[in-house]
């Protein structure tokens, strides 16, 4: 439940915190008060899409009993948190993994990095023909999303199902042309990724969006194989708090991290939302660092 020192705007929740202990002495990343950051006066700008979610709420609350002053800012679009992490309008956001913060990255020439890991949501490989991937007779067909982050992450779920097999074992990159059709079982087909889920009926399987399953009455149970979230292969679909390289250290960024990661009540609230497809994790950010970093350097070598 929202406080009732909330106050609701078009994109804007907000709420006032209490000024930080003195012992937390922190200097400001953000903003043009000369506060330290995390103070009344200098609240720390958040920005997510989708702050409606209950378990933002409970974020917050839980921000404020720390001591943090927090403002969360809510975006429509995907399009939008970083360039105004970028512009200064934000201190830190939370709503993308790490191969879209190095598709941002690459494309824009910036330098955003991650702080700290909320989830993965793994990505499932479903059918409505056969029981097991075992079932599946050599050549049939399969199908993944044609955009360019979940058609290398399916491809990648079909290898480790055993599928298919990539050229030099695949990566965050790969796509349809690194398929190596005389060491697969299977072929495989492209669809937009709104529209694999419709495909099942006609085809061995398909690797289907979390945002779709549950519109076509199925269930993360289903699913005959996904991704490991325990698998390096997997790190770049891990979920991310994100700031500007210089304030990666910022302690009471890492703060909120620390909370959203520990607080059994946010969790709840954000497994609940997830339709409890979420994998919680807490990877060190110097891991998170260094698969921006190799997810950006493949990017630029394509």
């Amino acid at each position: 439940m929202l406080t009732s020192s909330t106050r609701r705007h078009a994109r804007l929740l907000s709420v006032s915190g209490i000024v930080l202990a003195g012992a937390l002495a922190l200097s400001a990343c953000g903003g043009d008060s000369g506060a330290e950051l995390g103070t009344e006066e200098n609240p720390v700008q958040l920005g997510v899409v989708g702050a409606s979610e209950p378990y933002w709420a409970t974020f917050e609350e839980a921000v404020e009993a720390d001591g943090i002053s927090i403002d969360i800012v809510d975006f429509t679009e995907y399009t939008q948190p970083n360039p105004a992490l970028s512009e200064g309008e934000l201190d830190i956001n939370q709503f993308q993994h790490i191969q879209y913060l190095a598709d941002y990255n690459v494309s824009a020439g910036d330098d955003i990095q991650p702080i700290g890991a909320t989830a993965i949501y793994p990505l499932g490989f479903y059918s409505e023909k056969y029981d097991s991937i075992d079932e599946i007779p050599d050549g049939e067909e399969v199908v993944v999303p044609n955009d360019s982050v979940n058609r290398a992450r399916g491809l990648l779920v079909l290898q480790s199902a055993g599928l298919i097999t990539l050229r030099d074992g695949g990566n965050a990159s790969s796509n349809l042309e690194d398929v190596i059709a005389e060491e697969s079982r299977v072929t495989v087909t492209e669809l937009d990724a709104a529209v694999t889920v419709t495909s099942l009926p006609d085809v061995a399987g398909a690797i289907v969006n979390n945002d779709f399953i549950n519109d076509a009455g199925l269930s993360p149970e289903d699913a005959l194989a996904e991704d490991d979230p325990n698998d390096e292969a997997a790190l770049p679909y891990v979920n991310i708090f994100a700031t500007k390289a210089e304030d990666v250290d910022n302690e009471v960024l890492n703060r909120l991290v620390e909370i959203y990661q520990t607080d059994q009540a946010v969790l709840d609230g954000a497994q609940e939302s997830a339709g409890g497809t979420a994998v919680f994790l807490q990877t060190p950010a110097s891991e998170l660092q260094e698969s921006l970093t190799t997810t950006e350097d493949a990017l630029r070598a394509e």
